[in-house]
């Protein structure tokens, strides 16, 4: 049998041991948090301005929730498309609005629908066709002829205020749409193009020709190219800080803790 000193300087180093080893995990990560925070640096939004292909790089990479925050943030303005919206296969890009508008009008013009399509064929590398389709939630502003002359043309994506349809050919090619539903209707006939390169509402948003949008599983949102570089920035820095985020409150157990430290939810 141990003498009884043995089993008291055992009872007092083991609890300090684990107290300690308690404290490192908790304190470690914090640490490590606190050094990349200071390490991580954000390019000044003057740089994204001037040079559009980085500043579209950067919207690729950062969510789209964080986009709606920082706007909201920066105008106090909502500019992301409702759950109306939804993509016909899981995607995330980014690029600059080529704007279409459709009005009804019964036709036979066989040159009715003609602006919509030189939109494409004049489109530039990373454009975004958004459409405004009047009363078009149940016709398709697109199949999959105009998908396949959009990614050839290497189009960002395209976002239809109304329905799409050839959804098997468009996930066959991995172009990704946003609209309001799948339907097999046509336009052609009884819409005609009401406008190009001008400001149309898409789906209660406004987008003008060259606005930043960006589209993830969360949704859809519009950047006003104006604000585009100090949105980017912003965008960053929540997006950095809500990542950061998860180790910490992995190993605190506590998302209000983590919401006190980092002023973020």
């Amino acid at each position: 049998m141990k003498p009884n000193h043995l089993y008291n300087a055992k009872s007092k180093t083991q609890p300090s041991k684990r107290r300690a080893f308690l404290g490192a995990a908790i304190i470690a990560p914090c640490l490590l948090l606190a050094l990349l925070s200071r390490a991580q640096t954000f390019p000044d939004a003057s740089v994204y301005a001037s040079d559009p292909a980085a500043m579209l790089s950067g919207y690729r990479h950062v969510e789209v929730s964080s986009v709606s925050d920082a706007i909201e943030q920066l105008t106090g303005q909502r500019q992301y498309m409702t759950h109306h919206m939804q993509p016909i296969f899981t995607t995330k890009f980014a690029g600059y609005a080529v704007t279409v508008k459709l009005k009804k009008e019964e036709n036979h013009d066989p040159n009715a629908l003609n602006g919509m399509l030189a939109a494409i064929d004049q489109g530039a590398k990373d454009s975004v066709y958004v459409m405004s389709i009047e009363d078009g939630a149940d016709i398709a502003g697109m199949g999959g002829l105009m998908g396949t002359a959009m990614s050839a043309r290497e189009f960002a994506g395209a976002v239809i205020d109304g329905g799409v349809r050839d959804v098997a050919y468009l996930r066959k090619i991995g172009f990704p749409v946003y609209a309001r539903g799948v339907v097999p209707s046509t336009s052609v006939g009884h819409y005609r193009v009401a406008g190009t390169g001008i400001p149309v509402v898409c789906d209660g948003v406004t987008v003008d020709a060259g606005d930043v949008v960006a589209a993830d599983s969360d949704g859809i949102m519009v950047v006003p190219r104006a604000i585009a570089p100090k949105v980017l920035v912003l965008s960053q820095q929540l997006d950095f800080k809500e990542h950061s985020m998860y180790a910490y409150i992995e190993n605190l157990k506590s998302v209000q803790e983590a919401v006190k430290r980092f002023g973020r939810l």
